[in-house]
């Protein structure tokens, strides 16, 4: 498929064949699903902890005799139905990853691009090169471009003076090619990768 490529100031930069495998597919959402659900559960902290039976303070002594009391037969005040007695099988840390084949990963990343660029949501860029990291130049180019919540995907490494002037403006995110992924590219609304940025995925992708 053939894509206009623009420069930041929106002038016109010729246009782009993009590969049919990478940016042509029908999304299918069980996929991005599965892989979304992969990179948000291999992220969870999974340190929700609770004090259990056995770590609540309280003395070990039996709180009252066995028999004559007329009520229920207790041997200890950690017991999980007293006040500020231990959780029962409460939450401890552990890890929430799961496994997803690579070739889910990938095929993930490929029906994500695809999803943009059906959307009419993906923008191809020459290049991120500023003369000078100035913000207030990045957020008026923005502006005029409709650039609101956007994720931007340059090639191997990110131009400095770029990564500078786009580091304080909100909306804005910026990852190199080895960066890229489903769950960054569908939360934004606009995905804008360079020319760089694209030959970087194809090799990534093939």
């Amino acid at each position: 498929m053939k894509l206009d490529v623009i420069k930041l100031d929106g002038g016109k930069a010729g246009s782009i064949d993009l590969d049919e495998a990478l940016f042509g597919l029908d999304p299918r959402a069980d996929i991005l699903h599965r892989v979304v659900r992969w990179q948000r559960n291999k992220a969870q902290a999974g340190t929700h902890s609770v004090l259990g039976k056995s770590d609540v303070s309280y003395s070990t002594k039996k709180i009252y005799r066995q028999k004559g009391t007329g009520g229920a037969r207790h041997g200890s005040r950690k017991a999980p139905i007293f006040r500020k007695g231990g959780v029962y099988k409460g939450p401890t840390p552990r890890s929430h990853a799961h496994d997803l084949p690579k070739k889910v990963r990938a095929l993930g990343l490929r029906h994500a691009l695809s999803a943009k660029a059906k959307a009419g949501e993906l923008v191809i860029v020459d290049s991120l090169a500023m003369a000078e990291a100035k913000t207030a130049i990045l957020a008026k180019q923005a502006k005029e471009l409709g650039w609101k919540r956007v994720l931007i995907i340059d090639g191997a490494s990110v131009d400095q003076s770029f990564a500078a002037a786009a580091r304080n403006i909100e909306g804005i995110d910026v990852l190199p090619t080895i960066g890229a992924n489903v769950y960054d590219i569908l939360r934004r609304d606009t995905l804008v990768i360079t020319k760089a940025g694209v030959e970087a995925l194809e090799a990534r992708l093939k």
